[in-house]
């Protein structure tokens, strides 16, 4: 019999955002159309299963562009690149398909259009971020990173007249705020982007926890360490009332310490996150009594975003349609999917 006093809250919107489902399959499609391998500069998403299962079947990671042999297919990841590395491409001869999150692109030309008139781009993230390396290197003499609330009060403007920020795409909703207000009171003319930065995926993810958080003696995330919205899962989970929050790549790696005298479990994945990673924390948690499961809806979701111009492209030259998202067998094993 299920337990009563054992639920389990889980939070939608949850799992793969617009951007990582493209990217992951941009890197699924150039495989089919060029066979492998199919090189991939740096981790095409934040998530170990996904790398993994990709690189079983013929994508090669490197991280940085000269590993790549002279002429192969390289795929950018989904955090986008700076210039010099398309420029590096270029100079290898190499095919270049670009799987840059659009919502990244767009603040990539965000970048370069006040630096072009000028301004001092003020970019909140965290340093060494692949998005945050990229962005920066659209306007490297213009931009400078403020590493959260802490780090404002090193930062030096030529003209605090003309001031942007701009901001990483996974950050804390929240403590992004908090920047922004302190940078404000060190200079008030200090301009918005022309529109919300933070993506709608991570910032849908952030409220659906926010949503559940008090109501739980534990929150697990499911997603890997190097993944920027899923770290942040955590500690909005944390900072909102839930008792207990850990971040894990796979169900085997909850440890069942963390269930005595639970009686309320939240779980939800970051935007990098397959589906059968959660289904894989469901089933652990109902053979241990949390078989009520109870939804916690915080937005719906239904964007999607097209594959890069190159896949397109040659899905058309080759017959096949770039509507059918999931090659058939992808879809059956749901290895990602």
């Amino acid at each position: 019999m299920p337990d009563a006093t054992k639920r389990v809250l889980l939070a939608a919107p949850r799992g793969y955002c617009a951007g990582v489902d493209r990217a992951v399959v941009t890197v699924e499609k150039a495989l089919g159309l060029y066979g492998a391998p199919v090189y991939v500069r740096k981790e095409i998403v934040h998530n170990k299963h996904v790398v993994t299962t990709l690189q079983q079947r013929g994508a090669v990671f490197v991280d940085e562009t000269d590993e790549v042999p002279e002429g192969a297919t390289v795929v950018f990841s989904a955090h986008g690149v700076a210039p010099v590395v398309h420029d590096e491409a270029k100079a290898l001869n190499l095919r270049t398909i670009d799987a840059t999150c659009p919502l990244v692109t767009k603040v990539h030309r965000e970048a370069v259009r006040f630096a072009d008139s000028d301004y001092d781009i003020l970019l909140i993230g965290h340093e060494g971020h692949e998005e945050v390396v990229g962005t920066a290197g659209e306007a490297p003499e213009h931009i400078q990173l403020v590493d959260g609330p802490d780090d404002v009060e090193n930062v030096t403007v030529r003209d605090p007249e003309k001031v942007v920020w701009l901001s990483q795409t996974t950050l804390s909703v929240d403590e992004t705020m908090e920047t922004v207000r302190r940078l404000r009171e060190r200079f008030p003319s200090l301009q918005d982007p022309p529109s919300d930065d933070i993506c709608y995926a991570t910032q849908n993810r952030q409220l659906a926890v926010k949503q559940m958080a008090a109501d739980c003696d534990l929150m697990i995330v499911v997603g890997s360490r190097n993944s920027s919205n899923s770290v942040r899962l955590v500690e909005v989970a944390l900072e909102h009332g839930s008792r207990a929050g850990h971040l894990v790549d796979y169900a085997e790696e909850i440890d069942e310490a963390w269930l005595e005298g639970v009686s309320t479990v939240g779980v939800t994945s970051g935007a990098s996150v397959p589906e059968i990673l959660v289904r894989g924390v469901l089933e652990y948690l109902a053979a241990r009594g949390y078989e009520d499961v109870a939804p916690v809806v915080a937005a719906e979701e239904s964007l999607m975003f097209a594959l890069p111009n190159e896949i397109r492209r040659d899905l058309k030259a080759a017959g096949l349609s770039d509507k059918m998202r999931h090659d058939a067998s992808f879809a059956e094993t749901g290895s990602l999917h």
